[in-house]
């Protein structure tokens, strides 16, 4: 699966023979300057940040350390852009055309991303840029080749100012990049295929067209289910064409279909050749596609395929922890993977497009998508180079071309939190720039609703027992925090369909079981995964709250999700409250309290005790000792947290014990360690891949005589790696750390630390050397 999503490099791919269609990968062998115009240069592949290794820049004296209001001039200036200075990268690539294969040829260069914003040169002449960096371009180099000496690339990233974005956002050569030649008589446009299905068993295609010339040509189509059997196919009759023109393909029927689902992700090809009139492809692309049916409304909120269910999700920022914004598809799966372990079958893009590979990744393993465009509609959070009216047309049919084939995306969001925003513009707050958008996105899809993320604060202008006027207009009603709206505004509206967008960490729970979970689509929790950017305060290097840690380790309250999110499996899990937190936004407490799972305290000491659980019982065992047994709460907002209280230290096993009808059904204790004596390694993958782009996480915990995890263990680890790999990034989860993602040591951070390792080009033998102070180990990897 990951070679497949690693060599078909965009959404279209190479589907034939050298001179039909080529898709050539340019991530590879790039030179890279920080600031100046090459006059220091280092070798780096694509996926690329160059921020993520940039020194932390603490606040100076009189600015404040947290991300609060942005219009506060005491406010830090760089804590929401993850306290990394901003700045320009340079790129820069030689190219030698091949006279034999592309002379008559139509040349292009894909670009999916250039963070923030970008330009391109080649050979000195500008061929390109975008204003937005979340989403993908191409631009025509034909007539710029040179074929007679080599032909150099640049591209210059940046980041631009730290007030254009509200978190961190990385920068550079963040996605792929490839080089595309196609016919130059007849051939497909971007995105070119648009491919929907009827009662989930009839299959339309259309196609995005053009011919150079007057010519006759044909298209055939052909689909393969899941397991690469030839289903369908079909021919059109001959079309004469001269311009570009998009065509209905003739509709297909499939016998026994195959129904993508959470639970069955089947996924169908279809392939489709333009021919010309001797017989020979011109042109070919082929595509992925689900069958399935979404359906939207208040008495149900959502069903697929016929059934109800339950959006249970979260909302985060695009980056990947220590890997930056760099989009590792690996990273990106391994995200996937986890998350679906905790119940997880939801995921809010929130605020950009997120890789073209997470939308494939999402297809494959049965993740619904709301993939949302923008944060607000201004400049400021556009991108900030030029007015977000000059460029949202092209955004809209960039985003929506390349998304609307898959069938994880079941709901469009145009934006973020941006009702209460003025628009000089059109005189209203925003249901005009909306309106707008919204047709032309229904040029372009009609098989999916649209809907705005609407702020916690600032209803109607007129009276807050009203919902604004932006909700009231939007397909879908999403609100972020304020489920508590739902039932009011619906007996007011009984048209609207409420999802709550974001949810807070810090209610989970109470925020879930409050809802009317029949009718609601379902939730999004905000940052369930720690990420830079957006600190609540110096040296926090990021958000902080969620039930993951930054290095994608559980925190004990992700278990109390899980009791949630996967109720059919018994959960039961044992957390120690160290701190409580208070901290407001916009009326929403955000700021979570904070659980350990540590048994190693002072004697005398009393720890105050919650268990997460979905059993209807829990019995707490203290070294065997029954303290007592307990029923999970009836009510909503106390359900699946037994809060036990304060209970006297006891050094030994603390174990709870869950019970279903009177049986014991699941286990979880904590137990007091000895002094860490070794270091224990964990590698994740175990087909590591030398494409060049596949990861290997290797999770390093300090362990006891007992190989048990020493979570007061903080030993400085140093690493040396030998073998065809490099190290991408060190993350020990702990946000506060001053220590840099690239830096050749690291401490461990309650007892451990991940290390994640590139893949190199060639096969071979990777071996990592880890030493603390008195413990040294050596892992030895496969890279096939």
């Amino acid at each position: 699966m990951k070679q497949q999503l690693l060599i078909l490099l965009a959404s279209i791919s190479l589907a034939g023979h050298s001179q039909v269609r080529q898709v050539l990968n340019m991530d590879f062998g790039w030179e890279f300057s920080r600031d100046s115009l090459f006059s220091q240069t280092e070798k780096v592949d694509v996926p690329h940040d160059f921020q993520i290794v940039q020194p932390w820049v603490a606040p100076a004296a009189d600015e404040r350390a947290d991300n609060s209001d942005a219009a506060a001039n005491t406010k830090s200036r760089l804590s929401a852009r993850g306290f990394k200075e901003m700045g320009t990268g340079w790129y820069r690539k030689t190219l030698t055309a091949d006279s034999a294969e592309w002379k008559d040829r139509r040349i292009l260069l894909d670009f999916e991303g250039i963070m923030l914003v970008g330009d391109v040169w080649l050979n000195g002449q500008h061929i390109g840029r975008t204003d937005y960096g979340y989403l993908g371009f191409e631009t025509d180099i034909t007539r710029y080749l040179r074929y007679d000496r080599e032909n150099v690339i640049v591209v210059k990233a940046n980041t631009m100012t730290e007030k254009n974005s509200r978190w961190y956002t990385g920068g550079g050569l963040f996605r792929h990049v490839s080089l595309v030649t196609t016919a130059k008589d007849i051939f497909f446009n971007r995105h070119p295929l648009y491919i929907t299905t009827r009662d989930n068993r009839y299959v339309n295609i259309s196609a995005d067209v053009t011919a150079s010339r007057k010519a006759t040509f044909e298209a055939s189509v052909r689909i393969y289910q899941p397991d690469g059997q030839l289903v369908a196919e079909a021919r059109t009759k001959p079309k004469r064409l001269a311009s570009s023109w998009e065509f209905r393909l003739p509709e297909l029927t499939i016998e026994k279909p195959l129904l993508w689902s959470c639970e069955t992700p089947y996924l169908y090809k279809a392939v489709v050749s333009l021919l010309r009139e001797d017989g020979s492809v011109a042109d070919e692309v082929e595509e992925t596609f689900g069958i399935r049916t979404v359906e939207i409304g208040p008495e149900y909120g959502l069903k697929l395929n016929g059934r109800k269910v339950l959006l249970k999700g979260y909302a985060n920022h695009h980056t990947l922890g220590a890997l930056g914004a760099a989009a590792y598809p690996r990273a990106i799966e391994k995200r996937i993977q986890l998350m679906k372990q905790f119940g997880i079958n939801h995921i809010r893009t929130s605020h950009n497009p997120y890789s073209r590979e997470f939308i494939q990744l999402c297809n494959q393993y049965g993740i619904l998508v709301v993939d949302e465009l923008y944060d607000k509609w201004t400049q400021q959070y556009a991108g900030g180079r030029s007015p977000w009216e000059q460029h949202w047309q092209q955004d809209v049919t960039e985003w929506v071309k390349r998304d609307r084939n898959a069938p994880s995306v079941i709901m469009w969001s145009l934006g973020n939190e941006l009702q209460q925003i003025y628009d000089t513009r059109y005189h209203d707050w925003g249901v005009t720039a909306y309106q707008l958008q919204r047709t032309l996105l229904n040029r372009y899809d009609t098989t999916r609703l649209t809907t705005v993320a609407m702020h916690p604060r600032y209803r109607n202008r007129q009276t807050d027992s009203l919902p604004c006027d932006l909700a009231r207009v939007t397909d879908v009603q999403s609100y972020n925090y304020r489920y508590m709206y739902f039932p009011g505004d619906g007996r007011r509206f009984p048209w609207m369909t409420f999802y709550q967008s974001e949810a807070s960490t810090q209610a989970m729970g109470k925020n879930f079981f409050e809802m009317d979970l029949d009718k609601v689509i379902g939730l999004a929790y905000w940052g369930a995964i720690d990420y830079l950017g957006e600190s609540m305060g110096w040296p926090a290097k990021g958000w902080a709250q969620g039930v993951f840690d930054i290095s994608l380790q559980p925190k004990p309250k992700a278990y109390l999700m899980k009791s949630m999110f996967k109720p059919e499996e018994p959960t039961v899990h044992l957390a120690v409250l160290e701190s409580a937190n208070s901290e407001m936004w916009n009326g929403v407490k955000m700021a979570n309290d904070r659980y350990t799972e540590n048994w190693n305290r002072p004697a005398g000491t009393k720890a105050d005790l919650y268990i997460f659980t979905n059993c209807d019982e829990v019995e707490l065992l203290l070294n065997g000792k029954s303290l007592g047994r307990r029923q999970n709460p009836r009510e909503a907002k106390l359900r699946n947290q037994i809060h036990w209280g304060e209970t006297d230290y006891q050094s030994g096993r603390l174990e709870a014990v869950g019970y279903q009808g009177g049986k014991v059904v699941a286990r979880h204790s904590l137990e007091t360690t000895g002094k860490a004596v070794g270091l224990q390694a964990e590698a994740d993958n175990g087909r590591w891949q030398a494409d060049g782009y596949d990861l290997q996480h290797i999770l390093i915990r300090a362990v006891d005589a007992q190989g048990r995890q020493v979570r007061t263990a903080d030993d400085e680890l140093t690493f040396q790696l030998e073998g065809p790999a490099r190290i991408a990034g060190i993350s020990n989860g702990d946000i506060t750390s001053h220590a840099l993602t690239a830096d050749a040591s690291h401490r461990l951070w309650q007892g451990s630390t991940t290390v994640i390792l590139r893949a190199g080009r060639e096969a071979g033998t990777v071996r990592l050397k880890i030493k603390s102070r008195n413990k040294t180990k050596t892992v030895t990897l496969k890279l096939e």
